[in-house]
C-alpha cells in the first residue's frame, strides 16, 4: 500500500512539474512564468488571448530559443565582444535604476538581452552574411549576362585624360 501511495505521490509530482512548464527544449524547460513575461511585452493590453494564439506565439519563442542553443554550440557566447556587449548592457540597465540587479525584472531583461544578442550573431552567421554571399553571387550572374548581351566601350584614352585632372 506504501509503495502505491509514493508512486501516486510521485506522478502528482511530475505532472506538477511538468504543467509549471509550456515547453522542454533539449531537456531545458520553458517556464509559464518566463514564456508568459515574454508574451506580455510583447502583446500590451488586457484582452483575452486564445490558446491559439499563446501556441502560435510559443513555437515562435521555441525557435529564437533554438537558435539561441545553436548559438551556444558553436561558442558565441564566450566570444570576448559579445561578453564585452553583454556587461555594458548590463551597466547601462543598472545606471537607469529601474530595476535592483536581485530583481526578477532584472534577470529577465538581462536573460533576453543575452538571447537575443546570440540570436542575432548566430542569424548573421547562418542567414545573413549566405544570403549576402548568394545576393553578390547572382548580381555578379546578372552584370555577366548583361555585358554579354549589351555592347559596351570604355574609352581608354578619355579616362587617362581624367585621371590628369
Amino acid at each position: 500500500m506504501r509503495k502505491a501511495y509514493c508512486i501516486v505521490i510521485l506522478c502528482f509530482f511530475i505532472i506538477g512539474a511538468f504543467a509549471q512548464n509550456v515547453a522542454t527544449i533539449n531537456g531545458k524547460a520553458i517556464t509559464n512564468k518566463e514564456f508568459m513575461w515574454f508574451y506580455k511585452k510583447n502583446h500590451v493590453g488586457n484582452a483575452a488571448v486564445s490558446a491559439q494564439d499563446l501556441e502560435t506565439y510559443l513555437n515562435q519563442y521555441i525557435n529564437f530559443k533554438l537558435k539561441v542553443l545553436d548559438a551556444k554550440e558553436m561558442g558565441l557566447d564566450t566570444d570576448t565582444a559579445y561578453i564585452a556587449e553583454i556587461k555594458n548592457y548590463e551597466s547601462a540597465l543598472e545606471a537607469q535604476k529601474r530595476t535592483s540587479k536581485t530583481s526578477q525584472a532584472h534577470v529577465m531583461i538581462m536573460n533576453e538581452y543575452r538571447d537575443a544578442a546570440l540570436m542575432f550573431n548566430v542569424s548573421e552567421i547562418k542567414v545573413w552574411n549566405k544570403a549576402k554571399d548568394d545576393q553578390e553571387q547572382i548580381e555578379k550572374e546578372w552584370i555577366d549576362t548583361l555585358r554579354k548581351k549589351y555592347s559596351v566601350k570604355i574609352n581608354q584614352n578619355e579616362i587617362k585624360k581624367l585621371a590628369k585632372l
